[in-house]
């Protein structure tokens, strides 16, 4: 197959189905890349659905109806894909009946993410339910142009703290020559940073989680997302770092090291 689909509840969506969904915005999904027909970290993600869903709706789609409309999805394009999918209710917005979910899931061309290293704007900012990764969230795009203004490639967030959390549509990962470093403060643990976190345990690579500052002094940091496990960041605002291209090699190592497996 060589075309790219858009789905709803398993079966080709129809105007009918997406139009009321583009004046939505109470919804969350997760993405990944599919390579060969299979993703790294399926659990994860059946995981992030679930529990994203009993917290927005009171309700989650069962597993397997989840790894059916992937399969589906899937099986229905090419091999190699970037994938999207979105729960939602059939009720829509500004509504509290039964939420009947939907899943609503797109494929398009797979990515590897933009070429490296990154520099970031730090902004104060803190996202709305950061645990959940919900869509609508017009701060993500609007603090990337503002930043690209500014002679940046994207954005970090700081917050009310004055501690970095994640990027734009990224999270974030420090090194300090021996240690990978994960920031201390609310963010949306990332399904790549989940891979990562595990496959480095089971290399025995050192981690920890700790407040870290723009005006800290590291070895290296990288941004992460369903794209890469590793792109590096050579600026945070005014702060300066080495590309520390060992720290990027360590957590593709990491990354590829997670199994590829099918729905």
């Amino acid at each position: 197959m060589t075309s790219f689909v858009v789905q709803r509840n398993g079966r080709p969506a129809t105007d009918e189905d997406l139009a009321p969904l583009a004046f939505a915005g109470f919804a969350h999904f997760t993405a990944t890349q599919v390579r060969d027909g299979r993703v790294r970290g399926l659990d994860l993600h059946l995981d992030r659905l679930r529990s994203a869903s009993d917290e927005l709706f009171g309700a989650a789609l069962p597993d397997e109806q989840v790894r059916a409309h992937l399969r589906a999805a899937i099986e229905a394009g090419p091999a190699d894909a970037s994938l999207s999918a979105v729960i939602y209710p059939h009720a829509g917005e500004f509504s509290a009946a039964d939420p009947q979910l939907q899943m609503l899931v797109r494929t398009s061309p797979p990515s590897s993410g933009p070429d490296g290293p990154l520099s970031l704007a730090v902004v104060e900012h803190e996202r709305a339910l950061p645990t959940i990764k919900h869509v609508g969230e017009v701060a993500k795009t609007y603090y990337l142009r503002k930043a690209v203004k500014q002679g940046f490639d994207d954005a970090a967030f700081v917050d009310r703290h004055g501690r970095l959390s994640e990027a734009t549509i990224w999270n974030l990962a420090f090194w300090d020559g021996t240690t990978v470093i994960w920031p201390e403060a609310d963010i949306l643990t990332g399904v790549t940073m989940s891979i990562v976190r595990r496959q480095l345990e089971r290399l025995g690579v050192p981690q920890r989680v700790e407040p870290i500052t723009p005006q800290d002094t590291l070895s290296g940091a990288v941004v992460m997302n369903s794209w890469t496990p590793g792109l590096a960041v050579n600026r945070i605002g005014d702060m300066r770092l080495p590309e520390a291209s060992a720290f990027v090699d360590l957590l593709h190592q990491a990354y590829d090291a997670e199994t590829l497996t099918s729905p």
